[in-house]
């Protein structure tokens, strides 16, 4: 699922940053402001907004927009994920879930196109950030008619209404590439605070918005009628523990060595040299979470700590990772979860036992002895528009990223650019620190980072699940 290249330089680690809410006044003085009246203050360009990021259906009901956004956000946990019952669901509840989902999907998508909208028109009308704002345009388009008509009665409609999601899924796998290669196109009208405060907030939006699609498709191919989880276009796993895409039994070891061994097996291909790691603590450690979120943080954590250990020629020390499991609730709450409607293959309900051990939440500490973070720059490793990493042949195809010139800020944008079109590095794949921590802080959790320059680095990740399960 990750695919790497390492690159060699005697540098620290790729960083991020902190998250922040973005609204009208996102943007300061120095970037261009959208005037009252739409336009771009202080610039040439007089065309209103509507012009540009308006433009993909002009019969489009603009007014839903406005009313969409102005709705609540639903703040999403795993408890809202799970809450419909383990799979096979019956036809009362898929439909619940496929009318949840209908639910939240339409206020989210609004709110994302807001944002977007508040961004100066010479931004918007960026080829690449135009793209994005077409795509999430035609998706409301698309739901706006199941919203309308009431919602989602039959097993018919929850089928078509499961297509739209899947297509939903794939017209937005690609969004935050391209919105980070027109951020770097656009890098002389916005500050890297401000492109570090949209992407920060649009993350956020995302993983909660592809998690409640890629939730309902993945309970609709769990669950009668339709049982074939093979055919899922996204997770799908047939294991009794799994609730749509969450796994209620969830052992981090198991995800620590899967991505463990992965990105140990690049470093030795690029540096000739496999890392270890030891884990100590409570291994046996169970809780509620989403796979694909662990291993995307995993990835990201250890491939940090691999490359500081290697390029700081202290291979010989293994990586040591800490497993804690939370303390058990008190408060005598669990969540109790519908049986499976049906018996089916490994569904069947006598494979299904309480999880009354299950952890409320885990740390996991992952600690190296790569040098630790110089001074200088632990201020900055939760900021976008950072990195320690640099290599002159990274840049944009087309001659959009300089090859000696640049800031660094706009190099930080060439790497995750670069990094759609299958060209990237260890030190420069993804988002590093700020999209993991986005994933950790969605539900809860979070990431803490204690250095000691010159010795080693501690990486603390909390994570929260939904506690007991029944």
């Amino acid at each position: 699922m990750y695919t790497m290249t390492i690159s060699v330089r005697p540098l620290r680690r790729t960083c991020c940053s902190r998250p922040s809410i973005i609204g009208r006044g996102l943007f300061s003085s120095s970037s261009r402001q959208l005037a009252p009246n739409g336009t771009v203050a202080g610039s040439n360009e007089s065309k209103p907004l509507d012009t540009g990021s308006r433009a993909l259906n002009a019969s489009f009901d603009e007014g839903q927009i406005s009313r969409l956004a102005r709705k609540h956000l639903h703040n999403l946990n795993l408890a809202d994920l799970v809450k419909h019952g383990r799979p096979p669901l019956s036809e009362e509840a898929l439909l619940q879930s496929a009318n949840f989902t209908l639910s939240l999907l339409p206020i989210r998508l609004a709110h994302r196109l807001q944002a977007l909208r508040n961004l100066p028109y010479i931004v918007v009308s960026n080829p690449n950030i135009r793209t994005i704002y077409n795509n999430y345009q035609r998706s409301l388009e698309t739901l706006l008619p199941w919203e309308e008509r009431g919602g989602i009665n039959t097993l018919g409609e929850e089928v078509e209404f499961t297509e739209v999601l899947a297509q939903l899924v794939r017209t937005h796998a690609d969004t935050i590439p391209i919105l980070a290669r027109g951020f770097l196109e656009c890098r002389r009208y916005v500050s890297p605070q401000d492109v570090t405060a949209f992407l920060d907030a649009h993350l956020r939006a995302r993983i909660g918005t592809r998690l409640v699609a890629e939730q309902h498709i993945a309970l609709h191919y769990s669950s009668q009628p339709h049982f074939d989880p093979a055919a899922s276009p996204v997770p799908c796993p047939e294991e009794p523990s799994f609730v749509g895409v969450i796994d209620t039994a969830l052992k981090p070891v198991d995800i620590l060595d899967h991505c463990g061994g992965a990105v140990a097996e690049i470093c030795e291909l690029r540096y000739g040299v496999r890392p270890e790691w030891v884990v100590n603590g409570s291994p046996d450690t169970t809780f509620a979470y989403v796979p694909m979120h662990l291993h995307y943080i995993l990835t990201e954590l250890l491939k940090n700590a691999f490359r500081a250990t290697v390029e700081n020629n202290m291979s010989r020390e293994p990586i040591e990772v800490t497993i804690a499991p939370a303390l058990p609730l008190d408060d005598g709450r669990g969540l109790r979860l519908k049986p499976p409607s049906v018996s089916r293959g490994v569904f069947r309900s006598d494979a299904i036992q309480p999880l009354d051990d299950n952890a409320p939440g885990v740390t996991i500490r992952i600690r190296d002895r790569g040098g630790g973070i110089a001074p200088e720059v632990q201020p900055n490793i939760w900021s976008y528009s950072y990195t320690t990493f640099f290599d002159q042949d990274d840049s944009l195809p087309g001659g959009a990223g300089g090859s000696g010139g640049g800031s660094t800020g706009d190099f930080a944008l060439n790497i995750i650019s670069s990094a759609s079109n299958g060209r990237s590095s260890i030190a420069g794949l993804g988002y590093g620190l700020p999209l993991s921590r986005a994933y950790a802080e969605y539900f809860g959790g979070g990431i803490d980072v204690q250095s000691l320059h010159g010795w080693g680095t501690d990486v603390y990740l909390r994570l929260n699940g939904v506690g007991r399960l029944e």
